[in-house]
């Protein structure tokens, strides 16, 4: 069956001659010997896709006894080994370790939260879910409840729940409809009325959505995102705007999320961990297109002046070339 994970402008692919225990062996290898060999660690990891990494992990325990990720753990430190960690994750636990950190501590990254609600679709996020209480035995939505507030809490636990309808089907009347419901409770009255801007965004398929806000500038003369920005504010404001950029376009939305994480002081190795892992078997090639288009210069080369030592190599290879 195909998985929910794949898609098809992804940079990584199965590997053809793949061997899980000859894979499993040679990592063992490169961690047992005298010094880490983080070449062949990163060459195996890095051209398996995630369902083979998976099948590795399942061998490599077989075989010796350990958890791979515990000895990648125990022999990589810094931004490489949670690289190399991330790799060799299931996606949907992934994701839920991702959602655990946004949260943790003494701040909540509002921001991630909102990437990773904002690009999941439906069925990856009731995996997402099952993982994260697996994982914490807490369920997402007491933790999204706990440390966010307001329309923006509504909104990200009904993208949490992954109610989105996602048939592609279009329905013109309904288009129309909403996007009347949606002037009404925006530009057309005194105050916002948001919980109708959370129920259509939050819960209309993106094709739909799409013709939904074509009706709404023909009704207002005015674009969706203008609205949004003159009705609304904060966190809230930027989810909805979040889900706006998706609908149009979802790859342009993660290389804007790129583009910030690496330029500036310092750089944001949580979110270009995250991008570049997450979206590696889906759609990194779009990403990679969008990324050249809008900042005149690739990925590839971003990440190249922005990383170095094996963690440049490993993101170079997930890049998987230059434009």
């Amino acid at each position: 069956m195909a998985s929910i994970w794949v898609g098809h402008r992804g940079t990584i692919r199965d590997y053809p001659d793949f061997s899980p225990s000859v894979d499993a062996e040679a990592i063992r290898k490169a961690i047992r010997g005298i010094g880490t060999d983080e070449k062949m660690l990163i060459s195996i990891l890095t051209e398996r896709s995630n369902a083979q990494r998976q099948l590795i992990v399942k061998e490599y325990q077989a075989a010796y006894g350990k958890e791979l990720k515990d000895d990648l753990k125990g022999d990589l430190s810094g931004h490489f080994e949670h690289l190399m960690v991330a790799l060799v994750t299931p996606p949907a636990v992934f994701d839920a370790k991702q959602l655990k950190k946004s949260m943790k501590g003494a701040g909540t990254n509002e921001d991630a939260l909102t990437e990773i609600l904002t690009t999941r679709t439906s069925r990856q996020m009731k995996e997402i879910s099952q993982a994260y209480y697996t994982v914490y035995k807490k369920s997402l939505g007491d933790d999204i409840s706990s440390e966010t507030s307001g329309d923006f809490r509504k909104a990200l636990l009904t993208l949490a729940d992954g109610r989105r309808d996602e048939s592609l089907k279009v329905d013109e009347h309904l288009a129309k409809k909403d996007a009347q419901i949606l002037y009404k409770a925006g530009e057309n009255r005194w105050g916002t009325d948001e919980d109708k801007f959370t129920e259509i965004l939050c819960l209309r398929s993106f094709p739909q959505l799409k013709l939904t806000f074509d009706e709404y500038r023909n009704i207002s003369q005015k674009d969706i995102v203008d609205s949004i920005k003159g009705e609304l504010s904060g966190h809230f404001e930027d989810l909805l705007l979040a889900i706006v950029h998706c609908v149009r376009n979802t790859p342009a939305f993660l290389a804007e999320r790129l583009h910030r994480a690496l330029k500036g002081a310092g750089t944001d190795e949580f979110t270009l961990n995250r991008i570049m892992v997450s979206r590696s078997e889906i759609d990194l090639l779009d990403i990679r297109i969008e990324f050249k288009k809008h900042y005149g210069y690739s990925l590839y080369s971003a990440i190249k002046s922005d990383t170095s030592g094996d963690y440049e190599i490993t993101l170079l290879k997930i890049c998987g070339g230059d434009d």
